[in-house]
């Protein structure tokens, strides 16, 4: 992952902006109180984890790619950004009120170990906030039609929804809610399927640049010649018809929200008399 992330890190912050609606629902989902304070794992450059900030709640940055956050880093160097990951956030137990993991867990190498990892770190009460998308979701993305292969190897890497769930309650958390997300229209954040309403946008080879499906996973032939058949599409309209064949309610992505349930030990006395 660190290697990937450095190897696209070069003009992420350009593309990879914090989307006004995901922020305001990570932190809906989140609850952060102002004394508390919270993890972004796998924070990247630290858009989301600023805004965060911006809104007055205490946030700590993790993520194992050095270039990433040297970058989060000069954007502000108030919040304090480690080196680490899921694994191994190099946090003690109880350190932190609650976590946010956008668009991260399929780039963690263990889940079990991760979550187990993210458990002990919480403190009792707190909620995890996971952003992501399901194998499912992704075989509903249009972007299959024109680049078969680059969404296969990209869904071959994302944990489903069950397997994420397992794990979650395995370490201990309880699943309280689970809320389907919709692209819409005018997202800031351009990641796999920003231009699910609006094709143009992979045409910007910085956007694509800023996507780690398009920059580590893809193949080069597929991609020039899936955008070459996508150019025409949109010059004819049929784009128009193969984005309604795709049409479904799955979500294209998926926000799952997690609790460290507080343990009470009630005690009973018996009196002999």
């Amino acid at each position: 992952m660190e290697i990937k992330y450095d190897k696209i890190g070069k003009d992420y912050n350009l593309t990879r902006k914090a989307d006004k609606l995901l922020t305001e629902n990570l932190i809906k989902h989140l609850a952060p109180q102002k004394e508390g304070i919270y993890l972004d794992i796998g924070c990247g450059t630290g858009s989301y984890t600023i805004e965060f900030q911006k809104r007055g709640f205490q946030f700590i940055g993790i993520d194992p790619s050095k270039k990433m956050l040297e970058k989060a880093k000069n954007r502000n160097n108030a919040i304090e950004w480690r080196i680490g990951s899921a694994e191994h956030t190099g946090l003690q137990a109880n350190h932190v009120d609650g976590i946010i993991g956008s668009l991260t867990i399929h780039h963690w190498t263990d889940l079990d170990r991760s979550f187990e990892e993210l458990y002990s770190i919480l403190k009792q009460g707190g909620r995890i906030v996971i952003f992501t998308s399901t194998p499912k979701q992704m075989k509903g993305y249009w972007l299959n039609h024109y680049f078969p292969k680059m969404l296969e190897d990209s869904i071959i890497q994302m944990p489903a929804l069950a397997t994420v769930e397992k794990a979650m309650q395995n370490a201990g958390f309880e699943i309280t809610q689970l809320e389907k997300y919709f692209i819409h229209p005018d997202l800031e954040d351009k990641f796999l399927y920003c231009g699910k309403h609006q094709p143009e946008q992979y045409f910007e080879e910085q956007i694509r640049n800023g996507i780690s499906s398009f920059s580590s996973l893809s193949n080069k032939t597929e991609v020039e010649k899936g955008l070459s058949e996508m150019r025409a599409d949109v010059k004819t309209g049929k784009i128009h018809q193969i984005i309604r064949s795709y049409e479904n309610k799955l979500g294209d992505y998926l926000y799952i929200i997690g609790e460290k349930v507080r343990v009470y030990f009630i005690f009973f006395l018996t009196l002999w008399l």
